[in-house]
């Protein structure tokens, strides 16, 4: 299960002309290299979850980002994105990321773009109920998470936490000694993994993002058990 590479090279078409016309000139290789791969991918992963993490869930109808950039507020008003990616969220959560989120919760990401595929796990930029949740979690017992993001296999295949988004000062309510200062200051607990171009075009794509999110899971249960969302062991 993958794409071809003649996704990328819709893709790579896509960047230079980023038009309305160019796009729907080329929309049947969209189509057929680009979306339909990715909804079977979506349909793949959904029953990998079920084997190894039940509570996630894939759905070619909602997993799926759309190729539409909103631009309303945004100086740039190119149309479209330049990638393609998915969500495989919490089956009890409502399936959005970032900070209109409410009820999200942590779950995966897969990133498909020319030179810069990746996949992905965690909460990305949660609005502050949900950051306050995870950072009262943090301040009762920050050793589990710094367990997890430590171990040598999450490490070795991740390194650490993305701490792009870090505020420069303690949130208020905690003091500069607080013993989980280090996470504290977090406000997004993300991790990613760089997927070449050969990889994301090649038959194993599903296994090996199955092998990526193992290894993430237990970041995730973490940040979702924070948040109220419970693990399973079944469908």
């Amino acid at each position: 299960m993958g794409f071809s590479p003649a996704a990328l090279t819709f893709l790579r078409g896509l960047k230079r002309t980023n038009t309305k016309p160019w796009f729907e000139a080329h929309r049947a290789e969209y189509d057929d290299h680009v979306r339909d791969p990715m909804r079977a991918l979506i349909d793949e992963m959904d029953v990998r979850f079920g084997t190894f993490a039940p509570e996630f869930t894939g759905d070619p109808k909602r997993s799926m980002f759309r190729i539409h950039r909103d631009i309303r507020f945004a100086k740039d008003k190119s149309p479209y994105k330049t990638h393609a990616a998915c969500w495989f969220a919490h089956r009890d959560g409502d399936g959005k990321v970032g900070q209109g989120a409410e009820g999200g919760g942590a779950g995966f990401y897969f990133h498909l773009e020319p030179g810069a595929s990746f996949a992905g796990g965690g909460i990305w930029m949660p609005p502050s109920s949900a950051l306050n949740r995870i950072r009262d979690a943090l301040a009762d017992d920050h050793g589990p998470l710094e367990q997890i993001v430590r171990e040598k296999t999450f490490v070795r295949r991740f390194g650490a936490l993305d701490d792009s988004a870090m505020l420069k000062r303690m949130p208020r309510g905690f003091t500069d000694d607080h013993p989980g200062a280090e996470w504290l200051r977090f406000k997004s607990f993300t991790v990613g993994r760089p997927l070449t171009d050969k990889q994301v075009t090649g038959s194993g794509l599903a296994k090996r993002l199955e092998a990526d999110y193992a290894v993430m899971l237990p970041l995730v249960r973490w940040l979702n058990a924070a948040l109220g969302l419970r693990p399973a062991t079944r469908r």
